[in-house]
Formats: C-alpha cells, sequence, structure tokens
C-alpha cells in the first residue's frame, strides 16, 4: 500500500510568497467570504502626490493672462500646421489611414471631411502636424511637444464635449508635464530617442485632465505613460519621406488618448511608477532627479517656453533667415546687388542644411527664395520644383556655407554668422544670438497670426481660416471644442 506524503513545493519562483499572489489570495477570501474586493494600499512618494495632485486641479485651474495667451498661440501654430501637413506626403499618408480604418466617427480629422474615433484622430492630427517643420519645438533635444499634446487635447476634448477653457487649460498642463519629463532625463537617460517620451507623457496628462481625473486615477495614467514613453530610436532619420519621423515625434498623441480612455474604463496600475521597485527612473535614468517632475510646477509654464518658429523651415535654418531679415532692415539691397552670402553654422547643424533634397531644409535654396522673393512662405518652402529653377541655381550659388566648431559648442543656443557681399564691395555682417520666436525673442500676435494664415488659407480658404483664428484666439469663450469642427474642415 502507497502512503502519501506532503506535497513538496516546486523550486523557483511559485515556492515563494509573491505580492501578486498575496493580494490574489486575499481577494479569493474576500469573495469567498462575500465582502467586497479592496486593493491593497500603495505607498505613494512625495513627487508623485504632488505631480497627481497637481494634475488633477488643472482643468479648473485659472491661468495667468500671459501664460493663457501662450497656450493660444501654441494651439492655434499647431492647428496650422495640421492644416497645411495635409498635403504634404507624410499626411497624405496619415489621412489615407484614416479612410481606410478610422473607427467610429467621434473626433475630427483637419483638413478633411473625415471623422474618426478618438485614438485614430490623434495620431492622424499627429501626424499632419509633424508632416513638416512648422510646429513648435524646444531646441535642447529637438522636443516638439505641440504635435502630440494639441491633437490628443483635440480627441478627447470633442469625445467629452468639453468648453475651450478647459481646452486650454488641458493642453497647458500637458506642456508643463511632457517638457518636464524631457528635461528630468534629458542627458542622463539610456532611452535614445526622447521624442516619445515629450510627446507620451504631455499628451496622457492633457487627456487625463481633460477627462477629469482626480489624483489616483492620475498616478495610474502615469504609470501606463511611463510603460510607453521609453521606446523609440533614431532610425527614422533615414527616412527621407518624413513619415516616420512624424510618426515618430507625434506617435505620443495615440499612447495618451489611448492611456486616459483604458483608466477612464476602469483599468488600474500602480500607484507610483516614479518610486518603489523597477520604477521608471531606475530602469531609464537612475541618475535623474525626479523631482524634477515638480521642480516650479505651478510657477513656471512651459508652453511659454516652447518656440514658435517663425519660418516654415528646419531648425537651422532659423538664425541665418532672421539675420538676412535684419541685414534687409538697416541697408536694404536686391537680389542682383548680392554677389557672395556667407553663412557660419554648426557642425552639427551643417549637413542637415548643406545642399539637401529638401527645400525646407536646404539652406542655400531658402536664402535664394528669401533675397528674390524677400520673405519665405510655406508654399515656397515645400516647392521641390523650384530648387532647380534658373533663377533660384544663380542666388543658390552665391551662399558659401561653414561649419563652426565655436557654434557647436554653444548648442542648444542656435547662433548663426551672416556675411554679405555687395557688388559695390559693400560688406554687412550681422551675427544672430537669438532667434525669432524663442522665448528670448518671441513672435507677437500679429506674427503668429500672419503664419497661421501662411498655413492654412490655402487650404481652409481665407474667411475660414479668418473664422478658425479668431475662434482660437478667443477659446476660453468657446462652451463646446466641436463648435471648431467645421472651422478646421477642408471648404
Amino acid at each position: 500500500m502507497q502512503v502519501l506524503g506532503k506535497a513538496r513545493p516546486v523550486r523557483g519562483h511559485d515556492d515563494r510568497l509573491t505580492r501578486r499572489g498575496m493580494l490574489l489570495g486575499s481577494a479569493s477570501l474576500a469573495a469567498a467570504a462575500g465582502l467586497p474586493r479592496v486593493a491593497a494600499a500603495e505607498e505613494v512618494g512625495p513627487v508623485m502626490a504632488r505631480l497627481s495632485a497637481y494634475m488633477s486641479e488643472a482643468g479648473t485651474r485659472a491661468l495667468p493672462d500671459a501664460i493663457a495667451e501662450q497656450a493660444k498661440f501654441h494651439i492655434l501654430d499647431t492647428f496650422a500646421a495640421m492644416v497645411s501637413g495635409s498635403e504634404l506626403p507624410p499626411g497624405r499618408h496619415a489621412l489615407n489611414f484614416a479612410r481606410a480604418y478610422g473607427g467610429e466617427k467621434i473626433a475630427t480629422i483637419a483638413a478633411s471631411k473625415i471623422l474618426a474615433g478618438p485614438i485614430e484622430a490623434a495620431i492622424v492630427n499627429g501626424m499632419l502636424a509633424q508632416a513638416d517643420e512648422s510646429d513648435d519645438n524646444y531646441s535642447a533635444g529637438g522636443a516638439h511637444p505641440g504635435c502630440a499634446i494639441v491633437p490628443a487635447a483635440l480627441a478627447m476634448g470633442e469625445t467629452f464635449g468639453v468648453d475651450g477653457a478647459r481646452f486650454m487649460r488641458a493642453v497647458t498642463l500637458g506642456y508643463d508635464v511632457g517638457m518636464r519629463a524631457f528635461k528630468t532625463v534629458y542627458g542622463v537617460t539610456t532611452i535614445p530617442d526622447l521624442h516619445n517620451i515629450v510627446g507620451t507623457f504631455g499628451a496622457s496628462a492633457t487627456a487625463g485632465s481633460i477627462a477629469g481625473f482626480d489624483a489616483q486615477k492620475m498616478r495610474w495614467l502615469l504609470d501606463y505613460a511611463a510603460q510607453q514613453a521609453g521606446s523609440g530610436f533614431g532610425a527614422w532619420t533615414r527616412d527621407i519621406e518624413h513619415t516616420e519621423k512624424s510618426f515618430v515625434f507625434s506617435v505620443g498623441a495615440r499612447n495618451g488618448v489611448a492611456t486616459a480612455l483604458m483608466v477612464k474604463s476602469g483599468w488600474t496600475g500602480v500607484a507610483d511608477v516614479f518610486s518603489g521597485g523597477d520604477n521608471f527612473f531606475q530602469s531609464y535614468a537612475p541618475k535623474a532627479k525626479p523631482t524634477g517632475l515638480i521642480d516650479q510646477l505651478g510657477e513656471r509654464y512651459e508652453v511659454a517656453l516652447t518656440i514658435i518658429k517663425k519660418w516654415t523651415s528646419g531648425g537651422p535654418t532659423q538664425s541665418p533667415l532672421d539675420g538676412i531679415v535684419n541685414m534687409r532692415k538697416k541697408h536694404p539691397f536686391e537680389a542682383d546687388q548680392v554677389k557672395q552670402v556667407a553663412v557660419r553654422v554648426s557642425q552639427s547643424g551643417f549637413p542637415k542644411v548643406n545642399n539637401t533634397e529638401s527645400p525646407d531644409l536646404c539652406l542655400q535654396y531658402l536664402i535664394a527664395v528669401l533675397l528674390l522673393d524677400k520673405a519665405v512662405s510655406f508654399r515656397a518652402a515645400h516647392d521641390k520644383a523650384r530648387m532647380t529653377e534658373p533663377r533660384i541655381m544663380k542666388e543658390r550659388a552665391k551662399v558659401v556655407l561653414t561649419a563652426d566648431g565655436e557654434l557647436e559648442r554653444i548648442l542648444p543656443k542656435r547662433v548663426a554668422l551672416v556675411e554679405i557681399t555687395l557688388n559695390d564691395g559693400t560688406v554687412l555682417k550681422e551675427r544672430i544670438d537669438t532667434v525669432r520666436g524663442t522665448p528670448e525673442d518671441p513672435m507677437n500676435k500679429d506674427e503668429v497670426v500672419a503664419k497661421a494664415r501662411d498655413l492654412m488659407a490655402p487650404v481652409l480658404g481665407a474667411k475660414g481660416c479668418d473664422r478658425l483664428v479668431e475662434k482660437v484666439l478667443a477659446i476660453e469663450k468657446v462652451k463646446n471644442i466641436r463648435e471648431l469642427r467645421p472651422l478646421l474642415q477642408k471648404a
């Protein structure tokens, strides 16, 4: 007769009590006893406590007037990028995706008649906004917050039917959270590409604010945002059509909306992904100081520290174009009076703009256009056929571009040296230390509106463009953000 002994536990993970096992065991006992299931309390660190509380209150917290104005400018600038991006290759790919896989008809796709589900609308509008080089940015590390945050706000705003004031506050919160996450890990992280950090954390904060999350739900939201934000690497630089770049820079819009909708539907998570075992910083930036997430929160508004580009072209082209405009104001001249244009840029900027194939990045081409047209419109900055026209080629030949090691050492401050020699021997020199559109030299309302009109009027029509501009600049009076739909759609 065989005697049965005590069961012997299997060696390894299952022979010890795990937190998961204890929680499941407790839940089973509670269920058997007919008691309600209660999640075990988890410790929340001071950074998460402060951040989640601030995020939960942002939707009803009034903004300083100057910050509200900046938020409106960035919303308008991003809408303009979305509308103009619809006519570029990455934008056309995004619109084709929306037509094929658009989901439930809830949210607007800019510059089209397409309606889509909020998740699909977020990524499509994000790609439209980043289809070009016209969206806002923060030059250190190349962060582009607007192309993820504003599309997420629009998709969620339409889903929940929020008013313009809450929409604007949610966008401002997105910049505050996304840019603080970026700045906290910048320079000390193992993540190869930080664009998804900015977009995912920023869009998630925006989406959670529009959904009206309390502090606990904000903590779960940040947990899922952190799980998605660590991806991304620089292979997109090899895609000459710019489509992959548009996706990488704006995929955070999709992540943020999806995360907020999941938490809204009942998903729970870790209470503090920024502290405790296997936390976000431990995994990706052990040397980072998590307190950067709450540094001057409520005092320093990141939307006011983000650049609105004056020129709808690549970042390294901005300073030289500013320089030529400044010269002309002091000493007017025509293109046929110019013998040579010598430009010095940073070493890393040089290969990005030196006779590149993309018109919005080719500095020789952009300078030629500026010399002839006395302006560089969105259309001109994207007119590839014009790059080889005889008049343009004549002016391009006058441009001598040099990589300067000294300018490299002072990055991320984009400084350029421009020297123009006229046919009569006159030499004009200009050093641009502060690019127009930066926080140190911000664009005024007229300039922001002029840029938006240049980008949107050819697509929406002049009257439609003016109505949208007027609505955005008074967005706090909008009762339901869905009122923007007919103004954003193509005429």
